[in-house]
């Protein structure tokens, strides 16, 4: 959920910026049956004029002490976790090597030690 504090703006750029993320998953997923990675990369280098990117945390580590992360676990371990799935993904502003999260990321997480992850 988006903090009360960002405007009107701030929130269709955030919707946008999700959207975008959902787009780059599904080509990726499918093989970029339409050849659209070109496409993405120029959105992604406009949001970077604007100091905004996001993360895809998919196959990271989860520890409790994260706090760019709201999770969700799967199953029933909490020993070693790991992202496998991505519903939201994790928007900064800065640069790569000093940003601030403005939105968390969404995500469910699965201990490596049970079955099959869909890293």
């Amino acid at each position: 959920m988006i903090p009360d504090m960002f405007t009107y703006t701030d929130k269709l750029l955030f919707m946008i910026i999700n959207n975008l993320f959902e787009i780059e998953r599904k080509a990726i997923n499918n093989d970029d049956p339409i050849n659209i990675s070109r496409n993405i990369e120029r959105m992604k280098g406009a949001l970077a004029e604007l100091k905004l990117f996001y993360e895809d945390p998919m196959g990271q580590a989860f520890k409790d002490t994260r706090t760019d992360l709201d999770v969700s676990i799967s199953g029933e371990s909490t020993d070693d976790l790991v992202v496998v799935e991505v519903i939201k993904p994790i928007i900064r502003i800065g640069g790569l090597e000093h940003s601030k999260v403005i939105q968390k990321g969404i995500v469910v997480v699965k201990s490596k030690g049970e079955g099959k992850l869909n890293v």
